[in-house]
This record gives structure tokens, sequence and C-alpha cells, in this order.
């Protein structure tokens, strides 16, 4: 898990980068910012930390996948080796943002450099090097105790819109890097700008599985076979309580206790591999479990049976206790449910 109690602004250095591709400025800071007031420093230690959450890690790589051609992971180095040089590199990482912002719709914003000590990842303390942009800016009202009333334009310290840390940690390998993007031009941030790619440990094999079945049940089965949404639902219901119970993951195991059916099974490996072609990633057959990962992908498993705008069934547990019908007289479909009792 990821804490963010310990640790520290060291320096920071911000400058803004237009839109290369629309011809938008880039303009660089005189200096880094002079730390002295509490708390500012503390809201922006708040603001650029408290949205790494999830341990997902990536490393850097580059086109060749010699990753220490990679320019952030050179500059990283430097300011590992010297954080005195932060703001140097910090310009550096401005002018390789800009470069890489060839899209019209990448938005302008401020961008951030920062070194931090101190960031506790699975119980181990490291620095870190960490690298945010602010897009996207609310309105807000400032009432004066004079009763004079402004509005001025500002970022909301509550959501960092795009950021990665990059830990002094596995640097023979890329560095562990982690990367926070609320926003859908995520391929910009991760490959054009970072060039980052997965780590190959258990969260990122759990997340990548997880997802493969769940757009699987979602989108595949039912072009192959006649099945109805609450027993995909039940499927994808199945899917999920497979990796909550166990802590190592089989294939062999999840395919004969999960999918059963020898026609959907077969069915399940073919798109397993075009999704993994199509996605680029390997799916192993046995891994740790995280359980981080499957508490995240858990979340977006759709266990809702939605019946045109008047109900909403959940169905969370046994598929037999639901039957499904159609009334000649009615011309309507139906739904007859089990249960014991009711609150």
């Amino acid at each position: 898990m990821i804490n963010i109690a310990l640790s520290s602004l060291q320096q920071v250095a911000a400058h803004f980068v237009g839109n290369n591709a629309n011809g938008d400025p880039l303009k660089l800071s005189e200096g880094p910012f002079e730390l002295q007031d509490d708390n500012l420093v503390s809201l922006l230690r708040s603001y650029f930390l408290s949205g790494f959450t999830t341990p997902e890690f990536y490393s850097f790589t580059f086109s060749n996948e010699d990753f220490t051609l990679n320019p952030l992971y050179r500059f990283a180095c430097d300011i590992f080796d010297d954080p005195y040089s932060l703001y140097d590199n910090s310009i550096n990482i401005a002018k390789h943002l800009f470069g890489a912002t060839q899209h019209p719709n990448i938005k302008a914003g401020e961008l951030y450099v920062a070194y931090v000590k101190g960031i506790e990842v699975d119980h181990e303390l490291y620095n870190g090097v960490g690298i945010f942009k602010s897009e996207n800016k609310e309105n807000y009202l400032k009432l004066t105790r004079d009763f004079e009333l402004y509005t001025d334009e500002g970022t909301n310290v509550r959501k960092l819109d795009k950021g990665c840390i990059i830990l002094d940690t596995e640097r023979a390998s890329g560095f562990k890097v982690m990367i926070v993007d609320n926003k859908s031009d995520a391929h910009f941030w991760k490959h054009d700008f970072l060039n980052v790619t997965p780590q190959s440990d258990a969260f990122h094999h759990t997340s990548n599985f997880m997802n493969m079945t769940r757009q699987f049940v979602s989108e595949q089965l039912s072009e192959e076979f006649n099945v109805s949404k609450a027993e995909k639902i039940d499927l994808l219901n199945r899917s999920v309580d497979f990796f909550k119970s166990n802590e190592e993951f089989s294939k062999a195991e999840f395919e004969t206790s999960v999918l059963g059916d020898a026609d959907v099974i077969e069915s399940f490996r073919n798109y397993g591999k075009n999704f993994m072609a199509e996605n680029e990633f390997d799916v192993m057959d046995q891994f740790e479990i995280s359980v981080q990962a499957v508490k995240r992908q858990a979340k977006v498993f759709k266990t809702v049976l939605k019946l045109d705008k008047n109900f909403h069934i959940y169905i969370h547990g046994n598929r037999e206790l639901i039957e499904k019908g159609f009334d000649e007289v009615q011309g309507k479909h139906y739904y007859k449910l089990y249960f014991d009792s009711e609150s």
C-alpha cells in the first residue's frame, strides 16, 4: 500500500506548457519555489500525492526497449544523483512535454516538478521525483471581511489532472513509476510523454485477467451462446468470487470452476488470444492474486439487471433462484424470484 503521511516536499519548480500543436507558448520560470509557507507546502503535498492510492506500477521503456534512452529516465537519474539539479531538469522535462504535445485536443496547463522524500510503499520508504500537470480550471468566489466579493479562476486542489511519481528504486530495470491520469487522453500521458510500460507483477496480471473476463462476458459471450443477462451477471459474480476466495490464480482451475462448459472455455481462450494481441500484454496461466486489484476491478463488474425503466434487480448470489419466462397473454418477459425472507 501507499502512504504519504511521512513524505515531505524538498523542492518544487513550475512552468507553463502550452499546446505545441496549436502554437501556444512554453513559459519557463526563473527558479524554484521558496517553500517557506507551511500551509502552502501542506496543500501542495496533498494536491500532488493524495491521488496515488492504487499500487499499480510502471517502468520506463523506449521505442527499441532500451529504457536508458528515455529522456525522463535520464532526467530522473540526474535528480536522484543530485537533488539540487531539480530546477534545471524541470526545464528539460517541460521542454520534453512541450515537444510531446502534438495533438490539438491536449490542454495547456501548469507543469510542476517536485523532489519528495519519505514516500512509503509496501512498508518501505523511498525518495521520489514527481511530475504533475494541472489542466482544468474552476471559478471560485472570495468574500473579504469588508464584504467585497471577487471572482477568480484557479485549480481544484482536490483533483490532480495528470501526474507521475518516479520512485528511486529498481533503477537497473527502468525505475518504479506510479501514474495518475483522470482524463481520456491517457495514451498521450503514458505513452507519448512518459513512455512507460506496466510492470509484470500481481496487480498487473490480476487486473488484466479480470478485465479480459469482464469484456468477454459483456461483449463476446452472447454473440456465440444463448445466454440471458441474468446468466451473464451470474458468470461475472462467480468470476469475482473466484478471485476473492483464492490467493493464487490458476487458469485451468478458473476455466473449470467458473466457465464450466467446454465450448465456453474454448471461446474464452480464443477471445483471450485476440485480446492480448490487441492490448500488447501477456496473461500468465498462474500468478499471485492482488487483493487491491480485485477490489478495484470488482467495482466495474456490473451486477444490476435493468428492466425497462421500472425495476433494477441486484444479483449477488445463487443464479438458480431467478427464473426467466414469457407471458403469452401480457406479451411481456418476466423474472420469477425465489427467496426465504424480505427486509
